[in-house]
């Protein structure tokens, strides 16, 4: 098989990014992550498989849904549009006949060859602004080989790589992707690790040593940090990635993430419930404080 018909799945394809590393970027978000962490914002991104994703704003409960499935997964009752998730195996069947754009498949398999023809299309922007390809989820290095036929190809084009990552992979995996990749954005989720272990499902050890060891390989990281009002916008936690940041040789700088809620309707329309209801978005005031208690404390730019 030719690097250009390597697949995998992809969950979607952004254009004109600016949040995703440095300059106007693509960023292609891989399907399926091995996490479990309670805030994640794109919870669609989660599973290593389609899903269909229901917007009850758009439905009319007209039915077409429930004489196109083959398995019976839909139906319209009294209570409205449901689906039986147990039934559901993602087909798109339904979504082919729904005649207001209620239901979508959230995740197709996609060639290498494909997702660069969308890539290289905003070369002109890359290359005004620094910006390139991304590589985002879910978990990319989670598809090892999709990924690193996507991030060669990306050196192909001479693009600027971007790897974002919660190391879950571990050292070994991203080390062999290390020299396809110009930047690495890795999370750092939660400085004690008995609550890192039961928020992510992941021994925070694991994230810790990839973080040394690419560092000491050389490459260019920046850390992304999601803080969640309640839950890690700790004092300590602040100490800790301080002290993680001061052991890291050439790290170019701390992304502040402030929690916001947009997992929760994402997650009502594939079906689950989400863990944080009654958790506030941060507001801006809140974010800047945060940016901070951090700057305080580092010698890297926090932003």
């Amino acid at each position: 098989m030719r690097d250009a018909d390597v697949t995998g799945l992809v969950l979607s394809i952004e254009r004109g990014s600016l949040h995703d590393g440095p300059g106007i970027r693509t960023t292609v978000f891989l399907k399926g992550c091995p996490l479990t962490c309670p805030w994640c914002h794109n919870p669609e991104s989660q599973a290593f498989r389609p899903e269909l994703a229901a917007f009850a704003e758009r439905c009319a409960a007209c039915g077409a849904c429930v004489a196109a499935c083959p398995r019976g997964a839909p139906s319209v009752g009294a209570d409205g549009h449901r689906i039986a998730r147990d039934r559901c195996v993602a087909c798109g069947a339904c979504v082919a006949v729904c005649p207001h754009g209620a239901l979508a498949i959230k995740g197709a398999v996609r060639r290498v060859a494909d997702v660069m023809a969308v890539v290289v299309r905003d070369r002109p922007y890359y290359e005004a602004s620094g910006g390139g390809l991304t590589l985002s989820g879910g978990e990319p290095a989670a598809q090892p080989a999709f990924c690193r036929a996507l991030l060669e190809a990306a050196r192909a084009e001479r693009i600027h790589a971007c790897l974002e990552t919660s190391a879950a992979t571990g050292a070994d995996a991203l080390l062999a992707l290390a020299p396809l990749v110009d930047l690495f954005l890795v999370d750092w989720k939660e400085s004690d690790p008995e609550r890192h272990r039961r928020w992510t499902g992941l021994a925070q050890e694991r994230v810790r040593d990839a973080l040394r060891a690419l560092a000491e390989s050389g490459a260019a990281i920046r850390l992304r940090c999601p803080i969640v009002p309640g839950w890690n916008d700790r004092e300590d936690h602040f100490a800790g990635i301080a002290a993680l940041a001061a052991s890291l040789p050439g790290l170019r700088g701390i992304e502040v993430m402030p929690y916001h809620a947009l997992g929760a309707s994402k997650s009502r329309r594939i079906g689950r419930d989400y863990p944080l209801p009654d958790v506030p978005g941060a507001d801006v005031a809140q974010a800047d404080a945060w940016r901070a208690a951090l700057a305080a404390r580092c010698a890297v730019p926090v932003r």
